[in-house]
């Protein structure tokens, strides 16, 4: 004992600390949603301890994936107990299987309808009569899918141990017979199956230790996720409304900016506009100037009116019939006219008229001398 209590020693110091953490616990649940052969690449399928009677001993091996390591050669007189003090935290949590030897098992393949794979083991039991010499309740017995045909059929092996020499066989382990977990079927390679024989009834399911508070900080952890992820869903919703709210007022602020931007630029086209409208047009001083040249020294003005483009002039003249030609070939103005008849005031004597005339726009001064020597190359 104390040769096998100095290799299983090594072996943990080997292995390194166990699974004792909370994250260890769950990181082993969420592996069983990986696929088999990531699980056996990353060393994270289910570890079993295999014990297989071998003469006047018992021998020890480790699964551990598709791997099988020797651990020890235990004497048949070990108990329960004993063993548990041998392996330690990690290696007593592992299940316990009954290797059955190779010649112990019938084997058979057999077809079988694909609906057969969700209810295996029912079918099995009412096929197990015509296939085997034994009939359900005299056989341990189980069977794994091969491979499914492009018939939509299934292959199936199944393996068979009569109740008896199942009995006698699990017998041999002494006083380990009662703790196993299953019984697998060992290849003549010294590979394991992936069944398990043992009746469910037999079977004992080890837990992991501190299950419960496993759970319990499995629980704190899946609410502290929950928290942590409302709170941060909160905050970003009050980020959001908060940027929502600044948008909004920048927006309305920019709105307010191209309104006043447009009317600015409204006032400077009218401006504009206007400039050249009256850059166009002659000054009221320029037109005075140009009535006093060209009225008679008798003729009197009650009113001179710039009204947009119209020149209105009203007054007294002894000579109005006149004052039209003499209107006449104004840069400033064009189609001088008088407005109504003549009518005679008798106290002045002089008749008093009404002329209209249209304004101009101012001319270029180098289009007038253009237009000048043009003129004067045609004389």
């Amino acid at each position: 004992m104390s040769g096998v209590r100095d290799t299983l020693q090594r072996l943990r110091a080997r292995l390194g600390p166990g699974p004792r953490s909370f994250l260890a616990w769950w990181g082993q649940a969420l592996a069983t949603w990986l696929p088999a052969r990531w699980r056996v690449l990353l060393g994270l399928t289910g570890d079993r301890l295999l014990f297989q009677r071998r003469d006047d001993e018992i021998e020890m091996t480790w699964l551990d994936g598709t791997r099988r390591q020797m651990l020890a050669r235990l004497p048949v007189t070990v108990t329960s107990d004993e063993l548990q003090s041998l392996l330690g935290n990690r290696l007593a949590g592992l299940p316990r299987w009954w290797l059955v030897p190779a010649g112990m098992a019938l084997r058979r393949r057999l077809l079988l309808p694909a609906a057969a794979a969700d209810r295996l083991r029912d079918v099995l039991t009412f096929e197990l009569d015509r296939q085997t010499p034994f009939a359900a309740n005299e056989a341990c017995f189980d069977a794994r899918v091969l491979t499914v045909r492009a018939d939509a059929q299934l292959e199936v092996e199944l393996a068979v141990v009569p109740t008896a020499a199942f009995t006698a066989g699990l017998s041999g382990l002494g006083a380990l017979a009662g703790g196993m977990a299953g019984a697998d079927v060992e290849e003549a390679d010294g590979t394991v199956l992936g069944l398990n024989l043992l009746p469910e009834p037999a079977r004992v399911s080890r837990q992991a230790p501190q299950r419960g508070l496993h759970l319990a900080l499995a629980a704190v952890a899946v609410v502290a996720i929950w928290f942590a992820a409302w709170v941060v869903l909160d905050n970003r919703r009050a980020a959001a409304d908060a940027f929502a709210a600044q948008v909004d007022l920048r927006a309305d602020a920019a709105r307010q900016v191209a309104a006043q931007r447009q009317q600015l630029v409204d006032l400077v086209a009218g401006t504009t506009v206007l400039n050249q409208t009256s850059a166009r047009r002659p000054t009221a001083l320029e037109v005075m100037d140009d009535v006093t040249r060209r009225l008679p020294d008798n003729t009197y003005l009650e009113k001179l009116a710039i009204e947009g483009d119209r020149l209105t002039l009203i007054g007294f003249s002894p000579e109005a019939s006149g004052l039209v030609a003499r209107l006449q070939g104004s840069p400033l103005w064009r189609n001088p006219a008088l407005s109504g008849a003549l009518q005679p005031d008798p106290r002045t004597r002089m008749d008093r008229f009404t002329l209209t005339a249209e304004l101009l726009g101012k001319q270029d001064p180098s289009a007038n001398a253009q237009g000048g020597a043009n003129a004067a190359g045609r004389d």
